[in-house]
């Protein structure tokens, strides 16, 4: 029991000291945390997720392409002017716009893009900001489970599909449930929220002592590089692809057999090769990679999950039996226990695609799951978006950033840890898109499932 005890104090002691330390430092720590447990405590290292890290960095580097020809300037200012137009409804606006990016780019921190024009639209509109950045940040993140070349969907989707669950019946469920599931946590929160600027003290404090800038009711929108929209269209011709490709092997169509490349090796190689076509058609300054916001944030995204992702495994897989145990005995009779296992653990592996890789196998193995059995996959499927609790602790990057930049000091982060901004809004966003998927899941598997 103190070997226990122990383990559990270096596992959430590691995680405390690189959110304290901050940025990169959270990846750091994990590495440490893996030396303790297993040289000093006993603990086997659990695997690195290297397929999850490979496919973050390939479409990490295509999206910096994209960033360097001016591309995602170009999707912003298209946000930008959404927002604009019709800034009394930045609560539904701002989570749709972030969702939209991510279910396109497959990566969360284009939200960082959106964060200071939210902040500005709610300011002009007397709206406390730390409402539409919640429901922004987290959007972006309930979204990858959702995205068409997300690393979580790619893996749930070679789990799965055995069981008679294709790629294009996954992304059929996973899209309309998620999104739905933030628009109705949007609409709760626009309507019994006190949503008033003006009534913060917070806010009062800092505008009396000058904290706060006055709003910009207009942007000068710059002036794009002539490849701007070239790269846009590359970058969403290799989403197609991708998405062509990795519904042409999947189990249920089969129009490519024998598969060549599986889906993992296919979105990294296609990532790559759109970015190389952005780098040669667009004739960009390849200096300018690695110097972008894009590279720097998506690398340390990487480095963050190696860390905590290889941390969290190793604690997990110290006790695969006794989540064994716990889903035959709980989870099958209380299915949406598994969403709050899901949840926790997300919220130290740091990642939608590891956790989905720790989690989702044992409790397919536990629940009895079969070829000749498969009528419990839809739990699954249904649970799927409880990975993108990501925001229970406040350490993403995108979370702090919209602390950061939101100088009207609404959105914050409270002594507790978990008394945050953004940790009902995302709790919320995360109950009602599971929720619609135990509605839609055994139905749309019923009727277009394989098996």
């Amino acid at each position: 029991m103190i070997i226990v005890i122990l383990q559990i104090i270096v596992l959430f002691g590691a995680i405390y000291l690189g959110v304290k330390i901050g940025g990169i430092a959270i990846g750091y720590a994990g590495g440490l945390g893996v030396v303790v447990l297993s040289l000093a405590l006993g603990m086997t290292p659990g695997k690195i997720p290297w397929d999850v890290i490979l496919i973050i960095m390939s479409v990490i580097a295509a999206i910096t392409a994209m960033q360097v020809a001016g591309g995602l300037d170009y999707l912003v200012q298209l946000a930008e002017r959404i927002l604009r137009r019709n800034p009394k409804q930045i609560n539904y606006l701002a989570p749709t716009v972030t969702y939209l990016l991510t279910l396109f780019a497959g990566t969360g921190h284009t939200a960082f893009s959106m964060i200071p024009v939210i902040v500005e639209v709610a300011k002009e509109q007397n709206i406390k900001p730390s409402a539409p950045l919640a429901l922004a940040v987290v959007s972006s993140q309930i979204a990858i489970t959702a995205s068409p070349v997300s690393a979580a969907v790619i893996f749930l989707s070679g789990v799965i599909e055995p069981f008679g669950v294709s790629y294009p019946l996954l992304l059929g469920i996973c899209i309309p449930t998620t999104y739905l599931g933030c628009m109705i946590a949007a609409f709760l929160v626009n309507k019994f929220s006190n949503l008033k600027l003006s009534d913060d003290p917070i806010y009062q404090e800092r505008l009396k002592a000058g904290l706060v800038k006055q709003p910009i009711t207009s942007a000068e929108e710059k002036e794009l590089p002539k490849g701007a929209k070239l790269s846009v269209l590359i970058f969403l011709i290799g989403v197609i692809v991708v998405v062509l490709y990795a519904s042409a092997i999947s189990d249920n169509l089969k129009w490519i057999d024998p598969v060549i490349m599986k889906r993992d090796e296919a979105i990294i190689s296609f990532m790559l090769a759109i970015a190389t076509a952005i780098t040669i058609i667009c004739k960009l300054d390849v200096s300018k990679l690695v110097e972008t916001n894009t590279f720097r944030s998506g690398m340390t995204a990487a480095i963050c999950v190696l860390g905590v992702a290889w941390l969290g495994d190793t604690f997990v897989r110290g006790y695969e039996s006794n989540i064994k145990s716990f889903a035959e005995a709980v989870v099958k009779d209380f299915p949406f226990i598994l969403a709050i296992v899901l949840a926790l653990a997300a919220m130290l592996l740091y990642s939608q695609a590891a956790t989905a890789k720790a989690i989702m196998p044992t409790v397919i193995v536990a629940l009895g799951i079969t070829q000749e059995n498969p009528g419990d996959i839809y739990m699954i499927v249904a649970s799927f978006a409880a990975v993108s609790a990501l925001f229970i602790l406040p350490t993403y990057p995108t979370l702090l950033g919209a602390v950061q930049m939101d100088d009207t000091g609404t959105t914050r982060i409270g002594k507790y840890i978990f008394n945050h901004s953004f940790f009902v809004i995302g709790l919320l966003m995360i109950f009602f898109s599971v929720l619609l998927g135990f509605i839609v899941a055994p139905v749309a598997i019923n009727i277009f499932g394989t098996v």
